[in-house]
């Protein structure tokens, strides 16, 4: 698949990191050029475009900027109509141990009603950064898991193939509006990390009772 990774922090380059390494064709964009353009340099299969269009001709946009910085970086991307857009953000408080807003909207709902048109998909956004760039892999055959919640099917089947070529089980969360649910669902997870000392290597996954 053709990728558009906006973003090139710690999530971003985990993104680009797995995306090059299970052969997809990806383009990365983010507000400091010189740093889309070392991260890109650093992964064969990878190129850094603009910011501004970044999104022309990609198969998925994974909008990989803090909360704060995502409206704009994705209006600017200019993705267009019914595009499948991933939404990875948290809506974190400035000590990353609070949610700004939630329960009754999204990020992901705030996000999709100020670029209408697209086809947003919430996903990945329970992730540590760490455990992505390592892969889905948590040994004695458990893998990481991926929610992914959105109103439109085609663009989550979209992202559930990818998800998938990249390793990750897939959890479908039903309709955008469960982002409400998968936000402070990265909270607690954030918390378990940092606050109670886990690490950075655990992930929430959903289990079924064998019959």
């Amino acid at each position: 698949m053709r990728i558009t990774v906006i973003g090139a922090g710690n999530m971003g380059s985990a993104f680009v990191q797995q995306l090059t390494r299970a052969g997809h064709e990806v383009a990365v964009s983010a507000r400091d050029a010189a740093k889309a353009t070392a991260l890109a340099a650093a992964h064969p299969g990878a190129r850094a475009v603009p910011a501004a269009g970044a999104a022309r001709g990609a198969d998925v946009v994974v909008l990989a900027t803090g909360y704060a910085d995502a409206t704009a970086a994705l209006a600017e991307a200019a993705p267009e109509p019914g595009q499948a857009v991933v939404d990875i953000t948290n809506p974190l408080t400035a000590d990353y141990m609070g949610l700004t807003l939630g329960h009754s909207t999204s990020a992901a709902e705030e996000i999709a009603r100020a670029v209408p048109g697209v086809a947003l998909v919430k996903g990945f956004n329970t992730l540590f950064a760490p455990l992505l760039a390592a892969g889905p892999d948590l040994g004695e055959g458990r893998r990481a898991s991926v929610f992914l919640a959105s109103d439109s099917a085609p663009a989550k089947q979209t992202v559930r193939t990818l998800t998938e070529s990249l390793g990750f089980a897939v959890v479908d969360a039903g309709g955008l509006k469960n982002a409400r649910y998968l936000e402070p669902l990265a909270g607690l997870n954030i918390y378990l990390g940092y606050g109670a000392g886990l690490g950075t290597g655990i992930a929430p996954a959903w289990l079924h009772k064998a019959a």
